[in-house]
């Protein structure tokens, strides 16, 4: 058994941002059918190439069908799966979903229990609801690259889709809360966020910096913007990242380094000193970090219980030992490409189900089974399929 696996979930979406929304629940099986256009249609191109490890990553643990929406009879075919379904998530703008027939009015209509999730790039209403929203636009309109970079270099976007992938996150974590309150209610809701909405919302310290400081967070490159110190420093083969800001941690940190009278120096003797000294402070500390291998300081700080690591590049983390004991990369068999290697939930149970178990579906690959499950025959099947419906 699942921990999700009483749930039907039907997967709209396109891009990256709503998948990344499915896959939460798919990881803890939830029943997810991802609904497609027949073979042809831009919107699978949208997702990327099929074979390709992006699509590969966000379309686990799903059956996928296809299904024509812009012909009336395909739209019966998916409002007959929502009166089954208790989610549905797309990321469409207003218009399309309004004119396809799956809005949330429409769709509540059939099934009144139906949690019907939403990423739209710009909120699903005011003077952008009409824009489509990508991942680096949000980060730049939400404010993101202004903070992100080394200071005075300009904007820098972040290395991954974060708006993207906190949205999706932040959309599950609305859809997990709609379905407990349909436990007491018997009701569905429609959930709702966007790019923007949840880039402004991963601001978080940065933002309340503003909101309750009336301050304007400038780029602080490589280094905390208030804890000091704490950053990225090059040593004499790499770099480390450090964090001996406070109390015990800046204590420990001044004695690996050899410089235990930082500890009483009228400079540094505060964190509010360590702040308005911050540029001498770092200065101080990049030399000294500079006279000894990322291995040696990783060694020496860890001794004096200091947090410590290494800047690693991609092939690196999957090569630490940490990550290795963890199990973060999950193996699954593509009827195709062969094994795959997917990186797991991020969250497990103490004992738990594993959250990769299949790979993700080939185009159309669970039509027949889906569709027979509805009742319809091979006869309508073929029907369907020769009128190009499915």
């Amino acid at each position: 058994m699942l921990p999700l696996d009483d749930l039907v979930v039907i997967d709209l979406t396109v891009a990256r941002a709503g998948p990344t929304a499915v896959r939460q629940l798919a990881d803890w099986g939830a029943r997810v059918i991802r609904v497609e256009p027949p073979p042809g249609d831009a919107y699978d191109e949208l997702a990327g190439a099929r074979h390709g490890s992006d699509f590969q990553n966000l379309h686990r643990n799903k059956r996928a069908v296809t299904i024509d929406l812009k012909a009336p009879e395909g739209r019966e075919l998916l409002y007959d799966l929502v009166r089954r379904a208790d989610v549905v998530v797309e990321n469409w703008r207003p218009p399309v979903k309004e004119r396809l027939g799956v809005d949330y009015a429409t769709l509540r209509a059939i099934n009144p229990r139906l949690v019907y999730g939403s990423i739209s790039g710009f909120g699903q209403d005011g003077p952008y609801a009409g824009r489509g929203g990508v991942d680096q636009i949000a980060q730049g309109l939400g404010g993101l690259m202004s903070i992100t970079g080394l200071e005075g270099q300009g904007p820098v976007r972040v290395g991954i889709p974060i708006a993207d992938l906190s949205a999706g996150l932040y959309l599950a974590i609305g859809i997990f809360v709609a379905l407990h309150e349909r436990e007491r209610t018997g009701e569905g809701r429609w959930v709702r966020t966007s790019l923007l909405e949840a880039m402004v919302a991963m601001l978080d310290f940065q933002a309340a910096r503003w909101t309750i400081d009336g301050e304007v967070p400038p780029q602080a490159g490589n280094h905390h913007p208030t804890g000091i110190p704490m950053g990225c420093f090059a040593t004499a083969d790499g770099y480390v990242n450090i964090a001996g800001s406070n109390g015990r941690l800046w204590r420990g940190f001044c004695d690996a380094l050899g410089e235990p009278q930082w500890v009483t120096d009228d400079r540094f003797r505060t964190a509010k000193l360590r702040s308005a000294n911050r540029a001498v402070l770092n200065e101080l500390v990049a030399e000294r970090l500079a006279r000894r291998s990322t291995a040696a300081w990783v060694a020496l700080l860890t001794e004096h219980g200091v947090p410590v690591g290494p800047v690693n590049d991609i092939a690196e983390t999957f090569a630490d030992e940490q990550v290795r004991h963890l199990g973060l990369v999950a193996e699954v068999d593509h009827g195709v490409l062969g094994p795959l290697g997917l990186v797991r939930h991020a969250v497990t149970f103490a004992d738990g189900p594993a959250t990769v178990r299949a790979a993700s579906p080939e185009l159309g690959e669970h039509t027949a089974d889906v569709l027979a499950e509805l009742g319809i025959d091979a006869d309508r099947l073929a029907d369907l399929r020769a009128r190009g419906i499915v």
